[in-house]
């Protein structure tokens, strides 16, 4: 089972009650993150077409509230869409996508630097970029920042003892 998804019937123990689901605070609805990513992606895709540098601005305070686990995005979700459907098949660990938050978060404040030095193609290069990655997340759930997390997780796993029982004596 990849690291980043967990059928709802196997949570950990640190469970809490969400609505009609038991949900651990480090576990997300997939169907969220995509949300959030489709409402990135009009903005991204309005803040190209209209060259809004505030448009711009808001999209990082809104990955920096991702990064933080404070999206707003998330928050419209929850109590607009999540009442509405039925409950998830399977929840994702909030790590992955918070890190394709920072990497998002990166990307549009390099496109504000460009806007801020005047160089409008690092702008619209870095804002596409970050278009692309939202799209591709929105229309076909991959996720760009959430696989190369993944794969860092993979090449470098951490050394930090799991339990008690593996702490050496």
């Amino acid at each position: 089972m990849p690291l980043d998804r967990l059928p709802v019937d196997r949570l950990p123990v640190d469970r809490v009650p969400v609505g009609r689901v038991t949900v651990s605070p480090t576990l997300i609805d997939p169907r969220g993150a995509r949300f959030a990513a489709g409402v990135t992606t009009a903005v991204l895709a309005v803040t190209l077409l209209t060259e809004s540098t505030w448009l711009l601005v808001a999209q990082v305070a809104m990955f920096a509230l991702g990064v933080a686990g404070r999206s707003p995005y998330g928050v419209l979700f929850r109590l607009l869409l999540r009442p509405r459907l039925a409950p998830p098949t399977d929840l994702e660990d909030a790590r992955p996508v918070r890190f394709a938050q920072a990497v998002g978060l990166g990307f549009v404040a390099l496109a504000l630097t460009g806007v801020a030095l005047g160089s409008p193609l690092v702008a619209t290069a870095f804002t596409a970029a970050a278009l692309s990655a939202a799209l591709l997340n929105a229309a076909l759930g991959i996720c760009l920042g959430c696989e190369v997390y993944l794969l860092f997780r993979r090449t470098f796993p951490s050394t930090a003892p799991r339990s008690r029982k593996e702490v050496p004596a």
